[in-house]
This record gives C-alpha cells, sequence and structure tokens, in this order.
C-alpha cells in the first residue's frame, strides 16, 4: 500500500468508482477529503458481514455527527463484538479508516495496563498510512493524559526509534493543546514534563518529526512563552544543526 496517488480535495472531485471502492474496503484514501466521504455503515457491513444488523444501524444514523465521535463508536462497537483477540482482522486490513478502527479498539479497551495499551498501538502509530497514524495517537491520548509522569516515562524510549512515525508519535500524543482533542492542562501549566520527550529530538533529521516538535513548542508558548523562549535559547546554543534552527523558529512563530 502506498500514498502515492494524489487523491481528491473535494468530495465532489471523487470518482464514483473510487467512492465505491473506499466504502467496501478494498482501497485506501489519499487525503482527508477521501475519509470523510466514506459510509461507516457500508464499510462496517463489508469488512464485518457478521456485525449485528444494530450496530450497522446505529452507524448508519450517526453519519452526519462528527469524524471523531463516529470513530470512537465504530471502535467501541468492533470491540465487544471482536474483542481484542480478533484485533488483528481490522488492525491488519487494507483499508486505512478500518485499521483507524482498530485504534480506537485499543482505545476503548477496558483495565489495560499503559504499557500494553502502547505495546497494540505501536504497529498502528508506524503505519504506512498518515491517516492511521493520526488516529492511533488520538485514541491513546486520554490514557496519556491521566498521567502525564508515567506516559512520558514509557514513550522515551520511542524517541529513539529508528522510525520517524514513531519518534513523531512521543511528540505528537502528548502536545500541551493539540488537534481535534481536548487539551492537557499540566502540560499547558508545567511544559518541563514534556522535556524528556523534546531534548533528544531537538535536532531530528526528519522535517516530519521536526513539525511535530515545534508544533509543541508552540502550543506551550501560548501559555508559558517565557519557558519556550528560554529553551530555544538554549537549543541554539547547543545544536548548530539547521534542524534545531527550523523547529526553533517554528515554535517561536506566534510569539512577538
Amino acid at each position: 500500500m502506498t500514498e502515492t496517488r494524489k487523491g481528491a480535495t473535494r468530495r465532489a472531485d471523487i470518482p464514483p468508482e473510487l467512492l465505491a471502492q473506499l466504502n467496501a474496503g478494498t482501497a485506501s484514501t489519499a487525503t482527508l477529503a477521501e475519509g470523510l466521504a466514506i459510509d461507516f455503515a457500508s464499510l462496517l457491513a463489508a469488512v464485518v458481514p457478521d456485525l449485528p444488523p444494530e450496530a450497522v444501524a446505529l452507524v448508519r444514523e450517526m453519519a452526519g455527527m462528527g469524524i471523531t465521535r463516529r470513530m470512537e463508536t465504530v471502535g467501541e462497537l468492533l470491540l465487544r463484538h471482536l474483542t481484542l483477540e480478533r484485533l488483528a482482522e481490522v488492525a491488519e486490513h487494507r483499508a486505512d479508516t478500518v485499521r483507524g478502527w482498530a485504534c480506537y479498539v485499543v482505545g476503548r479497551a477496558p483495565k489495560l495496563k499503559l504499557q500494553t495499551r502502547l505495546n497494540l498501538i505501536r504497529p498502528l502509530a508506524d503505519d504506512e498510512h498518515f491517516a492511521v497514524r493520526e488516529w492511533a495517537w488520538i485514541a491513546l491520548r486520554p490514557h496519556l493524559a491521566a498521567n502525564v509522569p508515567h506516559a512520558v516515562k514509557l514513550l522515551t524510549p520511542w524517541t529513539r526509534s529508528p522510525s520517524p512515525y514513531l519518534r513523531r508519535f512521543a511528540v505528537e500524543s502528548l502536545r500541551p493543546r493539540g488537534v481535534w482533542c481536548s487539551h492537557i492542562e499540566s502540560l499547558k501549566a508545567h511544559p518541563a514534563l514534556g522535556l524528556p520527550l523534546l531534548e533528544p529530538l531537538k535536532a531530528d533529521p526528519v522535517p516530519y518529526v521536526q513539525a511535530s516538535v515545534a508544533n509543541w513548542l508552540n502550543d506551550a508558548a501560548k501559555s508559558q512563552p517565557r519557558w519556550v523562549r528560554q529553551l530555544c535559547a538554549r537549543w541554539l546554543q547547543e545544536s548548530a544543526a539547521p534542524a534545531t534552527a527550523r523547529i526553533c523558529t517554528r515554535a517561536l512563530r506566534s510569539l512577538k
């Protein structure tokens, strides 16, 4: 599976045959617009044909709701029907939206230790498709935010991963403000809690990771501008890498 197809930026531009493939789970999306255009009820029925009809009907009734709420709902339904024992059926599916549902199966599963949850989400956080990687951190963020020091401790080894996707997950999942998610008040007030994740990546060579680090600091700068200025000043003294300069410039973009 690749992401080389350019894709449609508007629903109206999605070819009918492609939309049919997306709804059947036989094709992957290339853009957010394509993902938002998918009929979740049709896709769910195609992927899990033995799912109770009332579950598919519930998803169909939610068609007008926000994408995150619908992802959560399908994840919960799949958790009840498949349980974690059959997670691979959705986590390894060819359709990116289905693998995104798998993220929520992991996120909604009860009574799991955070380390176990991270172990389950790791392949999805390292997925080749951009959308699955986003759903991975969004689905786990509430669990990470519930105990920030513990989450930071468990994610710090991810910053040393050879995969830029996993390095990025370690930072993006705990952004103080983030996107499509609730803020983490403890990190807004005390951004230094996140330093074990940020310090190893201050000169990361991959733009994908650099952007996440910079956005994390830009989030923090809205609550603790002095702290971010001081950190960037120190980083620029310690590192002559162009990556560090790019990170700091972007981190400080909202400050005058």
